[in-house]
């Protein structure tokens, strides 16, 4: 479900850009107003749904998921910590869905910049940076019947 920006809530902040991944968020430079340049590129990690203080941008559904003359509204809702979903089908019918913005605590997670840079062989290795060290294990599990 690829997004769409509301101009008449969007103020221009550009948070949305900041934090696309695929890069496809920006700003219109007339109307200064977020857009999505390309929704078939659109990843749908909701990203700039999420981050958007205006609640200015919105997603489209699918015709499997929600048939024409439907709308599904995304409110980021920082007081409770969570993302509400509000899906209204075209018969009438109202789901409503909400899912915790984070799973652990704000500022608990080490950024990158608090790890040492690996070394040579750290950067042959299947291994993530750090694993399993960061994961606090001491090692990571292995599949049953491998070695």
């Amino acid at each position: 479900m690829p997004t769409y920006t509301y101009m008449t809530r969007c103020d221009g902040c550009g948070q949305c850009v900041d934090i696309c991944p695929a890069d496809i968020m920006h700003i219109d430079p007339v109307y200064r107003r977020s857009y999505n340049i390309e929704p078939n590129f659109c990843w749908e990690c909701y990203s700039c749904v999420k981050a958007c203080p205006q609640h200015a941008i919105d997603v489209r559904g699918y015709a499997d998921f929600a048939p024409l003359g439907h709308s599904v509204r995304v409110l980021r809702e920082e007081e409770h910590g969570s993302i509400a979903w509000k899906v209204r089908y075209r018969d009438g019918r109202l789901k409503e869905f909400r899912f915790p913005i984070r799973t652990t605590p704000w500022d608990s997670i080490t950024p990158p910049t608090a790890y040492a840079a690996p070394d040579r062989a750290a950067l042959d290795s299947p291994l993530l940076a750090h694993e399993p060290e960061a994961l606090y294990l001491a090692a990571l599990p292995v599949p049953q019947g491998r070695v």
